[in-house]
C-alpha cells in the first residue's frame, strides 16, 4: 500500500516556501528593484545555490541515491526551462506592465487550474467527485484571497498573465516527465537558465543591479523559495502526480498572506479567514482520499531511487549500489494487485468507466 503521506507534506513544504518568497521579495521591491531583474536574481540565487550542493555532495563523497538526468530527459528538461523558467517569467512580466494589481493578482492562480486541468484532460490522471471538489475549494481561497475590488478590464495584458499560467502549468505537468530523476539537478539547470536569461534580459532593458547586500538576499530568498521548493514539488510530483500536488500547492496564496500580516502589521480579514477555511476544506478533501481497485503493472524499465517494497523485488546487477535507498536502472516484471495507491511513478495507468 502507498501512502501520500510524504507527497502531501512535501508539496505543502513547497508551498510554504513558495509563498513565503512572495513578501520577503516584497521587502527587495520596495528598495527600488526591478521586477524583472529580481526575477533573474532569485531564479539565479536557486541555481547558484544548489549548485554548490552539487558539488559538495561529489567533493564529500555523498552516495548518489538518486538517478542522474539522463539524454533522454534533455527535451523535456529544455521543454521545463523554456516554458517555466522563459515563457512564463517574460509573459508575466508583460501582463504587469498594463495590468491592475487587482486583476494580476486574482489571475495568477489561474496557474493552479492549469496544472490540474492538463494533468486530467491531457495526461488523463484520475479523479473523483471529492477531488473536484477539493481542488475547487482550494482554487476560490486563492481567488477570494486576492481578490481586491474585481477586474477593471481584461486586456493583452491579463491575456499575457493568463499565458504565464498556461506556461507554468505546462512546466508543472512536463516536469512530472522527470520526476524518477534528481530533483537538484532539475532544479539548478532550470535555475541557472532562467536566471540568465532573466537577468540578461533586464539589463539589456536598462535595469541596473542593486546593492551587494540587497543582491545577495535576493538569492537567499530565491535558493529557498525557488530553489528548495522545487526540489520538494518534484519529490512530491513522485507521489502524488502533477493534479494532486498542484492542489496542494496552490495554498502557496494563503501561506505568503498569513506571513505578511507578521511581517507588516497586515489586518486580519474577513477575505483572509474566508480563504482559510475553504483551504482547509479542499486539503482535507484530498487526504480523505480513498482510491483503491484490481490494477495491473505493465513490464516496464527506468530509474529511480526506490527500496525494495512490493513494486521492487527485482534482481541485482554485480554492479549496482548496495544499500537502501539506493537508484540503478531496473526492470519490473508484469504485476496484477489490488491496493491503495495514487498516480506516483508506479501508478500511471488508465482507468475504465466503472
Amino acid at each position: 500500500m502507498t501512502s501520500p503521506r510524504p507527497g502531501v507534506l512535501l508539496a505543502i513544504a513547497s508551498a510554504a516556501l513558495f509563498g513565503a518568497s512572495t513578501p520577503f521579495a516584497k521587502l527587495l521591491l520596495g528598495g527600488g528593484v526591478s521586477p524583472w531583474l529580481l526575477a533573474g536574481l532569485l531564479y539565479l540565487g536557486s541555481g547558484l545555490g544548489l549548485t554548490l550542493v552539487h558539488l559538495a555532495r561529489g567533493a564529500l563523497a555523498v552516495p548518489a541515491a538518486e538517478a542522474p538526468l539522463r539524454r533522454a530527459d534533455l527535451p523535456w528538461l529544455a521543454l521545463v526551462v523554456l516554458s517555466g523558467g522563459v515563457i512564463g517569467p517574460l509573459l508575466l512580466m508583460v501582463g504587469l506592465t498594463t495590468t491592475a494589481a487587482s486583476t494580476s493578482a486574482l489571475l495568477l492562480n489561474l496557474e493552479g487550474l492549469a496544472t490540474m486541468a492538463i494533468a486530467w484532460m491531457v495526461f488523463r490522471e484520475n479523479v473523483d467527485r471529492r477531488l473536484l471538489l477539493g481542488a475547487a475549494a482550494i482554487l476560490a481561497g486563492a481567488v477570494i484571497l486576492s481578490w481586491q475590488g474585481g477586474p477593471t478590464g481584461l486586456g493583452l495584458g491579463a491575456l499575457a498573465i493568463a499565458g504565464a499560467c498556461l506556461a507554468w502549468g505546462i512546466d508543472n505537468n512536463l516536469t512530472r516527465k522527470l520526476s524518477a530523476a534528481d530533483p537538484v539537478q532539475i532544479a539548478l539547470i532550470k535555475g541557472l537558465a532562467a536566471g540568465a536569461v532573466n537577468l540578461g534580459l533586464a539589463l539589456a532593458l536598462g535595469a541596473h543591479m542593486p546593492p551587494l547586500t540587497t543582491t545577495l538576499a535576493a538569492g537567499l530568498i530565491g535558493l529557498l523559495g525557488y530553489g528548495v521548493s522545487l526540489v520538494m514539488f518534484v519529490l512530491a510530483l513522485r507521489h502524488l502526480g502533477a493534479a494532486r500536488t498542484g492542489a496542494y500547492f496552490s495554498t502557496a496564496p494563503f501561506i505568503g498572506a498569513g506571513l505578511a500580516i507578521a511581517m507588516f502589521g497586515e489586518p486580519v480579514t474577513m477575505q483572509l479567514v474566508a480563504a482559510c477555511a475553504l483551504m482547509i476544506v479542499g486539503v482535507a478533501l484530498h487526504l480523505m482520499e480513498a482510491h483503491e481497485h484490481p490494477h495491473s503493472h505493465e513490464a516496464l524499465a527506468h530509474e529511480h531511487r526506490h527500496v525494495h517494497d512490493a513494486h521492487h523485488q527485482h534482481e541485482h546487477a554485480a554492479g549496482d549500489p548496495p544499500g537502501e535507498p539506493h537508484s540503478h536502472p531496473h526492470r519490473h516484471t508484469p504485476l496484477t494487485h489490488t491496493h491503495a495507491h495514487y498516480p506516483d511513478l508506479h501508478h500511471r495507468h488508465g482507468h475504465g468507466t466503472g
